[in-house]
């Protein structure tokens, strides 16, 4: 079942294949997720960095089947913002879309920031907003010169990951008791697991390009399986690394984990490559959240909840260039105001909300379109799925639950007033 696009507006290409579905997915996650929220899950789950990976790999998982079957159902551009709609109703799609936007507006402003630290550490936001103009760019003249610049950035991602593991594990700097899970506490391991939930969110990045895949039955399901396991298998992998190196407690204040992975195991000489690696990694994911933030943008702008130029198609370039364009003007405003960190936990809650609607979603639809094994069965892992969304969301700070709990509310506000109109 395809959503169409509003009468009047050309339609967005099916140029994306499975190789480059993948690659989106790689993009978002490899850049949010090792180089920057290792130091603040170490802080949150302490010796218990391994036990919350864990669950939010589980709960990743569950959202990542959700995500597949409706993406299947539903290929067109929007993710959750379309099945929360169609399954749900109009609120719910609407406050997906709207957490999906806020949430990953101040990823990519925390994307671009980390960019600007590894780089150019005392001219960080400058940085930023250079890349932010530049990716903004890039995309609005065509998906496929967006798809090509991630084919680089992920392999240069991969190559720098695997060498710090390697110069991790073969150093004398190894030791094995640093990973004893004692002082491992349930709210320290679930806040942890929110955060690394944060690195994970990129897998259905691909879900919200529905309507620019070829043949999204297949590519769309495939390209989600492949991108989480590679991810989830990395970051194990570095996770181990890290914490038999350097240790939770050095983890947990350090500004550049994995630099201080290589210099504690006698290579200071590879700390510029794993900078540069780091700021590669950034600029990866920010150039595939612009891409997943402004096809929410454009979905929303279809159906009048943002203004209706926002839903206009380049008839040329087949993207949505107006809002390419507004949703680099946000976030070049963002990166000279928000702290990294802060930034980290307020998407995390946000997006965890979103998945959360994903899978009620999947729940609805298993009822109507039920697998094999019968509707309880397809039913299982959604319901896990709404059960660990909630969960971990609101295991992050107070200050952090209540400012995403505003920010649900002026939505819902929002919502209310355009219905009326």
């Amino acid at each position: 079942m395809a959503v169409t696009s509003t009468a009047g507006q050309p339609a967005l290409h099916r140029r994306l294949g499975v190789t480059d579905a993948v690659l989106t997915g790689l993009g978002a996650m490899l850049g949010a997720g090792i180089f920057v929220t290792l130091a603040p899950v170490a802080a949150t789950a302490g010796p218990g960095m391994l036990l919350a990976l864990g669950l939010a790999a589980a709960v990743a998982y569950c959202n990542a089947r959700s995500s597949a079957r409706l993406a299947t159902a539903y290929p067109a551009a929007g993710g959750t913002y379309v099945y929360g709609r169609e399954e749900l109703g109009r609120f719910w799609g609407h406050l997906a879309g709207w957490s999906f936007v806020v949430g990953k507006t101040a990823s990519c402003a925390a994307m671009a920031l980390t960019a600007g630290y590894y780089l150019w550490p005392d001219q960080a936001h400058a940085v930023a907003v250079v890349a932010v103009l530049a990716f903004t760019a890039l995309n609005c003249f065509g998906i496929s010169k967006s798809a090509w610049a991630l084919r680089l950035i992920v392999a240069v991602v991969i190559v720098v990951l695997l060498l710090v593991v390697v110069v991790g594990l073969t150093s004398p700097a190894v030791a094995t008791d640093r990973l004893d899970l004692g002082g491992s506490t349930v709210s320290g391991v679930l806040g942890g697991a929110a955060l690394w939930f944060f690195a994970f969110a990129g897998y259905a990045r691909i879900a919200t390009l529905g309507e620019e895949v070829r043949d999204p039955q297949r590519t769309i399901s495939r390209a989600i399986t492949i991108s989480f396991i590679i991810v989830l298998t990395l970051y194990a992998l570095v996770g181990i690394t890290a914490l038999l190196v350097v240790g939770h407690t050095a983890l947990s204040g350090s500004s550049a984990p994995l630099v201080d992975v290589v210099r504690l195991s006698g290579h200071d000489g590879l700390a510029p490559v794993v900078r540069i690696g780091a700021a590669v990694a950034a600029l990866g994911a920010l150039l595939t959240l612009i891409l997943g933030v402004s096809r929410t943008t454009l979905a929303m702008a279809r159906d009048r909840y943002l203004p209706g130029i926002l839903g206009t198609v380049h008839p040329r370039y087949a993207v949505p260039r107006h809002a390419e364009i507004a949703v680099g003007i946000v976030v070049g405003v963002l990166v000279a105001a928000l702290d990294v960190r802060d930034a980290i936990g307020f998407s995390a809650f946000s997006v965890l909300i979103y998945y959360a609607v994903a899978n009620a979603s999947a729940w609805s639809l298993a009822g109507r379109e039920p697998s094999r094994r019968g509707v309880a069965a397809a039913r299982v892992l959604p319901a896990l799925g709404v059960i660990g969304c909630l969960a971990l969301s609101f295991s992050l700070s107070l200050g952090t639950v209540l400012a995403g709990v505003v920010v649900l509310a002026v939505g819902a506000c929002a919502f209310a007033v355009q219905s009326r109109r």
